[in-house]
């Protein structure tokens, strides 16, 4: 037996149904508060300041990032040589 159940709601009314919190006030206050800390950076006109803005693992974030690819890539011809 198959039965299909189709309900036509907003989306909002469909997270309170399945009971999950409503989060906009949240990610409001995050977006404001990650635009003081961008404009905070680049008023200071400092590329330090503005990388641990962006990147908050720091400066290594991009650095581990092109190591993993690096590594990646190595490791792929190597098994090609095989």
């Amino acid at each position: 037996m198959k039965v299909n159940i189709e309900l036509d709601m907003t989306p909002d009314e469909a997270r309170r149904l399945m009971g999950l919190p409503d989060v906009a006030a949240m990610q409001e206050r995050m977006a404001k508060e990650i635009e003081r800390r961008l404009k905070a950076a680049l008023d200071s006109s400092d590329p330090a300041a503005m990388l641990r803005a962006w990147f908050p693992a720091g400066g290594d974030t991009m650095e581990q990032f092109q190591r993993f690819w690096s590594n990646l890539d190595s490791g792929a011809a190597k098994r090609a040589k095989r």
